[in-house]
Order: C-alpha cells, then structure tokens, then sequence
C-alpha cells in the first residue's frame, strides 16, 4: 500500500467525523427564533447540541483508538435508528445514521489496515 494511500485512509474518517459533528450541529440551530428569552436559547442550544458532544467525544476516543471509533460510530448510527423509529422516515434515517456507520467502517478499515501500528508521514 502506498504512501499517499495510507494518509487518505487514516485522515478520511477523522475528517468526515468532523464534518459529521457539523453537519448534526446545523439541527441545534432551530432552537433560535422562537420568541424565548437570551438564557433560554442559549440553555435550548447547548441541550440540542448534546448528539454533536457525543461525535467529538466518539470522534476524541476513535482518534486513538479505531475499533473503538469502529463501535462508537455504529452504536450512534444504530441508537439514532431505535430512537427515532416509526417516527421520521427511512430517508431521514439515513440522512442521520449512515453518515455515522460510513465513519465507524472508515475506522474499521484504517484499523485493520494496521495504519496505527506505522503512522504515515505528517500523520503524527
């Protein structure tokens, strides 16, 4: 395996992990605009940014370790599926949990690739 191969896949699920924790992120933003006071929105955010916490912390555990990132990354995407059952639709679903389990098999690629056991240059 080349090199250049390598950094891809021990950068790619850190970077869509980051990229994942914004994206749910954008949902904590409908909490503005609803006529409540400053301290109100401002305690609604940090309640509807709790699933972001919980990616950066997976995302913090997975960085060191990848089959914890490979377990964290899909018990999200298959807790967000039995929390939301029958309530939103298989898209929507989707939208949330396939991100989460794209990451955890990213994780698990660069983890039985043995990626960790030899860094690739400017990894570290």
């Amino acid at each position: 395996m080349s090199t250049r191969t390598k950094r891809i896949l021990f950068w790619m699920p850190r970077i869509l992990g980051i990229l994942f924790a914004m994206f749910v992120s954008l949902f904590a933003l409908d909490v503005f605009g609803q006529g409540a006071g400053l301290w109100q929105e401002i305690l609604g955010l940090l309640i509807h940014l709790v699933p972001t916490y919980l990616i950066i912390l997976a995302l913090v555990i997975a960085w060191r370790w990848e089959w914890v990132g490979t377990i964290l990354f899909g018990g999200l995407g298959v807790f967000y599926i039995v929390l939301t059952w029958e309530q939103f639709s298989w898209v929507a679903a989707a939208l949330i949990s396939g991100p989460a389990f794209l990451v955890g098999a990213l994780f698990l690629l660069d983890w039985t690739c043995g990626l960790r056991r030899q860094p690739p240059q400017g990894a570290s």
